[in-house]
């Protein structure tokens, strides 16, 4: 090689270093810099996703990220929680009709405007519904996109598409990957819902509801935290409780009983041993009453994701009977023997009969095993670390 060769050789070298440095400095200038995340949820009426979203927000580490929120109204008791977070709140329509055709694109370019008029890196989406406006929007704004897969319902074409749409899709329990996502498994990525638990820890057992509801020591509290819907399969419960005619169980429905649905349940359920308490906000003084909590919900409709209200009791270290449907199935795992077949009534009244008769070393080791496992797998720590790790990796 001549001089001549040498040098321009060196120069070269030279010259592609100093571009690599360049590259790689701009790159850690990009993940140094604070990834602003917009999470859109359509209200905060009731707690369900609204707290979810709300302890993301709460817990993020804002050195790292740059949380906002858009809704679509600013109604709801919990929206006031929310304000209390000092984020920016957008109280904007994300989302818009399909019909009519002619002037949708025109409607979904406005919040595509929006969008990247506030130069969000990425948009996380709470929202239950199968639309796929928003993902649009993100995308003709060049904004990465995802969602929370939430409840176990797909039934029509729009779900494709806004899954085509999205960056990456979460979901929060194991069955949704193979009913829902087979095809665009390279898409998923599985982040299971979690609990406070230095919120919702044991307590002293007590015998008094906030509303001065006294229980004697001999009593069986079953408690069923729920928003009352008939898939929540309440009455399924309540027959089984009718059946076992055991006056030392008492049981107490927590959630909203406005609803028709509701309002059957407590005309057709009079029976001195079961109460109907309405909607609470917190809900551990009910918890700390419990010997039992039950979910009992249906194969069937809009079915579970990955239901709150049985971890929350786990968390305080209390025993979860469940029916053996997707998201249920996940939580009470390492439980096998506290799930039952939905819909079994019989099978529900023999597992309340044999957690009833359990003697005390033995339910004691139970609670603190139930205890034990939420705080390792599923507990809010864990949650905000694989979403921080989760838009972190989506940025690279």
């Amino acid at each position: 090689m001549s001089v001549y060769e040498e040098c321009n050789y060196v120069s070269l070298r030279i010259s592609l270093l100093f571009k690599f440095k360049e590259k790689g400095f701009e790159k850690n200038q990009q993940l140094m810099k604070k990834i602003k995340i917009l999470y859109t949820i359509p209200n905060f009426d009731t707690a369900g996703s609204g707290k979810v979203v709300y302890d993301l927000v709460k817990n993020l580490d804002k050195n790292k990220f740059k949380p906002e929120i858009c809704c679509f109204h600013n109604k709801g008791g919990f929206f006031k929680e929310v304000e209390k977070l000092g984020v920016k709140i957008h109280i904007v329509p994300f989302t818009t009709s399909y019909k009519p055709y002619a002037t949708f694109p025109m409607r979904v370019l406005k919040i595509s405007r929006f969008l990247k008029r506030n130069k969000f890196d990425i948009i996380h989406s709470w929202h239950w519904s199968s639309d796929f406006s928003e993902p649009l929007a993100a995308k003709l704004a060049g904004i990465k996109y995802v969602y929370t897969k939430k409840a176990m319902s797909w039934g029509n074409k729009a779900w494709v598409w806004r899954s085509k749409l999205s960056s990456e899709i979460i979901t929060i329990n194991n069955d949704m990957l193979l009913q829902f996502f087979n095809a665009m498994q390279h898409k998923i990525v599985q982040i299971p819902l979690g609990v406070d638990v230095n919120y919702f820890k044991p307590i002293p057992k007590s015998y008094k509801s906030p509303e001065i509801i006294e229980f004697k020591k001999e009593d069986f509290i079953i408690v069923s935290v729920a928003n009352l819907v008939a898939v929540k399969g309440i009455e399924l419960l309540l027959t089984a409780i009718k059946n076992l005619d055991d006056a030392t169980i008492k049981i107490l429905i927590i959630g909203d009983d406005s609803s028709e649905y509701g309002q059957n349940l407590s005309k057709q359920f009079t029976h001195k041993n079961i109460y109907f308490l309405g909607k609470k906000m917190d809900v551990r003084p009910y918890l700390a009453l419990a010997d039992l909590f039950i979910i009992p919900t249906k194969d069937e409709g809009r079915k579970e994701g990955m239901p709150i209200a049985p971890l929350e009791a786990m968390a305080m270290g209390k025993i979860v009977l469940g029916s053996k449907i997707s998201g249920i199935k996940d939580i009470l795992k390492e439980f096998p023997e506290n799930l039952f077949e939905a819909g079994n009534i019989i099978e529900l009244e023999r597992k309340i009969v044999e957690i009833k008769s359990m003697d005390n070393n033995t339910r004691k080791l139970l609670e603190a095993k139930t205890r034990k496992y939420v705080v390792d797998n599923l507990s809010i720590d864990k949650f905000i670390y694989n979403h921080e790790k989760f838009y972190t990796n989506l940025m690279i």
